[in-house]
């Protein structure tokens, strides 16, 4: 077992070793190359020997992938080895496109089979009438019954205009069906959804910056301003993860002068470093700004909230964004692989990085620290509005996330409610426009019964905890005595699922809603449902409909006056 561990570190170091050679060449001491050259060869040696004389046969492939997982995981998340056979992924990240069937897929069991999730509205896989929870059997002539979730989705993807045949299982239906999909480019749009609120606010969904996401969010604005004679905006980057860089700079350069600085990069390689500047006209410099944000917004709309907040442009809403302050970019390895890697930090206007976690430093258990507020500094907007570093962008109006009880995330993990709304779609042809539709108490009841006849489980963690409290006090002698407090903690930590399920009743309510418009009106009319009672986006309207507040927001802070003593 050491020697094994030693192997693996062995492997993670001469990986790291081998990287840092070629991307930083002009840079490496002598003392660094020889070590370089002296590792390589203790790595080849290392890897024949293994070859040749372990006492089972080794994939190689398999045992060096895992040696250069372990490595780069141990710098930070993105930085990552992708081969030839993953570049698909790689390409729809920056573009948006691929060639295949269009849908999402999930691997439903531990030992396989795969179901389709959610189609997208408008490609191969909606138009041949795939639907969410169609078990795929197999593609042509391959048995994918029990393949994994990466074999079925590199068989879907091919060439467009190609056809395949699909051999899938629908819930509720004894015979397995044959169906014909022509493969073709998927795009996948980025602006969701754009319309108006309240008669004349803009609303842009922008769920992720590939390389037309710019040109997407350009063409809504204008459709908005010209069309619908919109007085204000709201772009929502709520759950956009983030992507291109370049795309943050184009959008941000819709709505500020000229030679506007966005943000600049600064590296190891100081050549690399960089300052991006916004190098076309804007669309429109005045009109009031609203940007959503919240802990899952991360990477490019920090780039975009955070330079608009510099640049007092915008008033940002909603909850801390994720603090992403890294920029990646990939370099060409042999064989067609490449290495995405963290090359540089960025800075907005202000002259911050709004990166959160400290990868450089980790603990023990190889776990990252958070930057504490403590150690962030202060900077200061374009007019003088004080900012800080150090933690993602903060918005504003700052308002709290809900908690998600547990008994809603695990009716989502289980397949307990992907179950109960497949059968309920298969029952029901229509409904309702999402502007009308209502989940009634009958469906949300009849979810209820659903869960208990599946014997639905949750609150796990609070089961352990309770468990592991009362072995504890017996062991201490505490139940000896008086256990009323204990037995009354058991009874609320208890689960129990009708108590529970009434307890949740509103937005297990809203969980059914957005699930059941998304079969019947896919990506767009879920946003739609979710819009519908959403407090951070009504205190956007709110904001904008004030412009007293909205310009207060982005004013710079009054002086205090000072009294005689002071003068």
């Amino acid at each position: 077992m050491c020697r094994l561990i030693q192997r693996k570190r062995i492997i993670g170091l001469l990986s790291l070793l081998l990287i840092a050679g070629n991307i930083f060449p002009g840079q490496a001491q002598n003392d660094n190359r020889f070590e370089v050259s002296k590792n390589l060869d203790i790595f080849n040696a290392l890897v024949k020997e293994m070859e040749m004389f372990y006492v089972d046969s080794v994939d190689i492939n398999k045992t060096v992938r895992r040696g250069i997982d372990a490595m780069l995981g141990g710098l930070d998340p993105y930085t990552e080895y992708i081969p030839e056979q993953e570049m698909e992924g790689l390409k729809l990240i920056t573009t948006g496109e691929y060639g295949g069937i269009g849908s999402y897929i999930r691997q439903r069991d531990k030992d396989g089979g795969v179901i389709i999730i959610e189609p997208f509205e408008g490609m191969p896989a909606a138009l041949a009438g795939l639907k969410a929870g169609d078990r795929i059997l197999a593609i042509d002539t391959i048995d994918v019954s029990k393949a994994t979730n990466d074999k079925v989705s590199e068989l879907l993807k091919g060439v467009p205009n190609t056809k395949i045949t699909l051999t899938i299982q629908r819930p509720g239906e004894k015979k397995p069906r044959k169906i014909d999909i022509v493969r073709k480019q998927v795009v996948v749009d980025q602006v969701t959804y754009y319309g108006v609120r309240n008669d004349s606010v803009g609303y842009i969904y922008l769920k992720g910056f590939t390389d037309k996401s710019a040109q997407e969010v350009k063409a809504a604005f204008e459709d908005l301003r010209k069309n619908h004679n919109i007085k204000s905006l709201i772009i929502d980057l709520r759950n956009n993860g983030g992507g291109v860089l370049e795309s943050a700079v184009q959008i941000v350069s819709l709505f500020v002068p000229k030679g506007s600085e966005v943000i600049s990069t600064k590296g190891k390689i100081k050549q690399w470093d960089r300052t991006y500047r916004t190098s076309s006209e804007p669309l429109d410099t005045v009109m009031p700004l609203a940007i959503l944000i919240n802990g899952n917004s991360a990477s490019a709309s920090e780039i975009v909230s955070g330079s608009l907040q510099d640049l007092d442009r915008a008033v940002l809403i909603g909850q801390r964004s994720f603090g992403k302050g890294l920029v990646q970019t990939t370099r060409d390895l042999p064989y067609d692989g490449k290495l995405k890697v963290t090359v540089s930090k960025y800075y907005i206007p202000s002259g911050r990085c709004i990166q959160q976690l400290d990868y450089t430093h980790r603990k023990e258990d190889g776990s990252v620290n958070a930057i504490p507020d403590s150690l962030t500094s202060v900077f200061y907007t374009s007019k003088g509005r004080p900012v800080r570093d150090g933690g993602g962008v903060r918005p504003e109006f700052e308002m709290k996330e809900k908690k998600i009880p547990s008994l809603m995330y695990y009716l989502a993990a289980d397949y307990v409610l992907f179950d109960f709304i497949t059968d309920w779609v298969q029952k029901h042809k229509t409904i309702a426009p999402v502007e009308e539709f209502v989940v009634t108490d009958e469906d949300y009841e009849a979810l209820k019964q659903y869960a208990k006849e599946k014997n639905f489980t949750y609150d796990r963690q609070s089961e352990k905890a309770l468990k592991s409290l009362k072995e504890i006090a017996a062991f201490e002698g505490y139940l000896d005595g008086d256990s009323t407090t204990l037995k009354a903690l058991e009874e609320q930590l208890t689960p129990n699922l009708d108590r529970d399920f009434d307890r949740n009743k509103d937005e297990i309510k809203k969980l059914m809603a957005a699930e059941i418009v998304k079969r019947y009106y896919y990506q767009r009319g879920e946003l739609l449902q979710n819009l519908k009672e959403d407090e951070v986006l009504d205190k956007a309207l709110e904001v904008l409909a004030d412009h007293e507040l909205y310009t207060k927001t982005l004013s710079a802070p009054e002086k205090e006056k000072e009294t005689p003593e002071e003068k």
